[in-house]
């Protein structure tokens, strides 16, 4: 695996409190050089894809169903979270331009 460590980097963030607590602002302005920060629009889940693979996931882990107790959930997610990293499988989770 390359690294680059002198690229430049695009970091896309939600207005979430901690991405703009003092701290992580400090953070990202040692590396102001390198990065170009984009910040979402409060509330915006549509920009926002992991907020569509939550709901993804959601839908097809517990919504609408009733486990006899946690671990069946768990299991469910984690079978669920495998599938997403199997490109051939019908569960896999994508986006597209075509949204």
């Amino acid at each position: 695996m390359k690294k680059y460590p002198t690229g430049r980097i695009v970091l896309v963030l939600d207005n979430a409190s901690y991405h703009k607590s003092g701290s992580a602002l400090a953070a990202l302005s040692l590396f102001e050089h390198r990065l170009m920060t984009i910040w979402l629009p409060p509330y915006c889940s549509d920009l926002n894809p992991i907020e569509r693979f939550w709901r993804h996931l959601k839908d097809l882990a517990c919504a609408n169903k009733l486990e006899d107790n946690i671990e069946n959930v768990v299991k469910t997610t984690e079978k669920i979270l495998n599938e997403q990293n199997n490109p051939a499988s019908d569960l896999r989770f994508h986006i597209s331009k075509d949204l």
